[in-house]
């Protein structure tokens, strides 16, 4: 590509005489042989020099056009969308107005800017249904329906376009399109024929491994397990390098820690370990993989790899929490501590809740009263409580309360657990500690007044 772009340049700047080409010519010339020959940064300078030097030139439309072409497929969709714009409102031939049309939906889709992308396409498609773009237009009128929620819808304009131009180079991709729109419409029964047909369809296609990996998906989150487990690991082994492998690899290890056998987990758990880069999806599943094997120095490997490289990942709390649980069963109340101020990081209301009654009830245990205050009372400004988390929250305030010898705090925690706690057992404890304090000193001794908490 290069050295043809390059051989162009010079015929056309060494060999062509100046009277016979002037620069308007020779920087439209570059920019559409640049932009023909996939030069994008030369196509852009040429043709931004072009329009900016020479509005008038009759040529003026078709370089907006090309000029926003080039600015796109250098990822600059804005300014591209701006040329596209500027040329669709100039431009006169309807085949020209179509192509502008198209790109400047396509522009649209790449910012996310999907209804807008659509309402292109539709126009496109009601201009001329038959015409050289109409297949272009109904692939990106379907990917526009599946961003927008539309299943159905989707599967209409990727049926209609295969149907209609079977040998269109868009077909294979609107297959797959097809195929993934039936699965969100719940019709995947009707998708999985598509895929595993599609080799024998398309064998030249360079898709065939996205179809291979997308039926294993398919039928994985379908409800044939290990029929997707055996296709996804079937691509696997024959596309490790394709840009799914990663996904179908955790996919594999999900699927193995239900269905597989020993080695095949132990496997799983490797190559989950090992995967490059390594992602906390991964890494949690590992850990959950070396848990069902009972392999205990293997799920904690996970966990510290897991911790170190991912610290705010959403999985990171919630194994940590999961380890905090598992570490209070075993009486091992420091490390539940440390495993649930973690866990309580979380954004997730729920988990960061239970996460500091996790702590609390663990600092009681450990007779630390003072942190133990502190994280019930991280429970209670969680916004979105259980009942259950609240009152048990409560109760271990009123505890703590009461072995700090603040004797009026505990009992108003007691009190609250009384009046609104929907456990009877919680309730009836409640009321039996609340009349315990009623009825005794609460004049902390000297020890208790300058320390607070045991040291454990």
């Amino acid at each position: 590509m290069v050295l043809a772009f390059a051989a162009f340049l010079t015929v056309l700047l060494a060999v062509t005489p100046v009277s016979a080409l002037d620069e308007r010519d020779r920087l439209f010339l570059v920019g559409e042989r640049a932009l023909a020959d996939h030069f994008y940064p030369v196509a852009r300078r040429a043709l931004e020099r072009f329009v900016a030097q020479y509005p008038g030139d009759a040529r003026q439309p078709r370089a907006l056009l090309m000029l926003g072409k080039a600015r796109l497929e250098l990822k600059d969709p804005e300014s591209a969308l701006e040329a596209l714009a500027r040329a669709q409102g100039t431009l006169t031939a309807p085949e020209d107005v179509q192509e502008a049309k198209l790109w400047r939906a396509e522009t649209l889709f790449r910012l996310k800017r999907f209804a807008e992308a659509r309402r292109l396409y539709d126009e496109m498609m009601r201009a001329d249904a038959a015409g050289p773009l109409a297949p272009d237009a109904l692939y990106g009128l379907g990917a526009c329906e599946l961003e927008l929620k539309h299943p159905d819808a989707a599967a209409d304009a990727f049926r209609q376009l295969v149907t209609t131009w079977p040998e269109h180079a868009r077909a294979p991709a609107a297959t797959l399109g097809l195929a993934h729109a039936l699965y969100e419409a719940k019709r995947a029964s009707e998708a999985l024929p598509l895929l595993a047909g599609f080799a024998a369809k398309y064998p030249q296609s360079k898709l065939v491994p996205d179809a291979q990996y997308q039926l294993g998906w398919t039928k994985f989150n379908s409800g044939d397990q290990r029929g997707g487990l055996a296709d996804l690991q079937e691509f696997v082994e024959a596309n490790p390098g394709h840009e799914q492998a990663p996904a179908a690899r955790r996919l594999i290890a999900q699927g193995l820690t239900r269905y597989g056998t020993r080695p095949q987990l132990q496997q799983a758990y490797r190559e989950l370990m090992a995967q490059t880069p390594p992602t906390a999806e991964a890494l949690y599943e590992a850990a959950g993989v070396a848990t069902r094997l009972g392999q205990t120095k293997d799920r904690d490997a996970a966990w510290r790899k897991l911790k170190a490289q991912f610290p705010d990942d959403p999985r990171t709390h919630k194994l940590a929490f999961d380890l905090a649980r598992e570490a209070v069963k075993a009486r091992n109340y420091k490390e539940a501590v440390a495993l649930g101020q973690t866990a309580a990081q979380s954004d997730e209301d729920g988990v960061r809740a239970e996460a500091w009654l996790l702590v609390g009830e663990s600092e009681l245990k450990l007779q630390h009263y003072t942190p133990a205050v502190k994280a019930f009372e991280a429970v209670g400004a969680v916004n979105d409580l259980t009942a259950e988390v609240r009152y048990r929250a409560l109760a271990g305030l009123g505890l703590a309360r009461e072995e700090l010898h603040e004797c009026a705090a505990a009992m108003a925690a007691y009190q609250e657990v009384v009046a609104r706690s929907p456990d009877n057992a919680l309730r009836d404890w409640a009321r039996q500690r609340h009349a315990a304090v009623k009825n005794r000193s609460c004049r902390p001794p000297a020890a208790a007044t300058k320390r607070g908490d045991k040291k454990s």
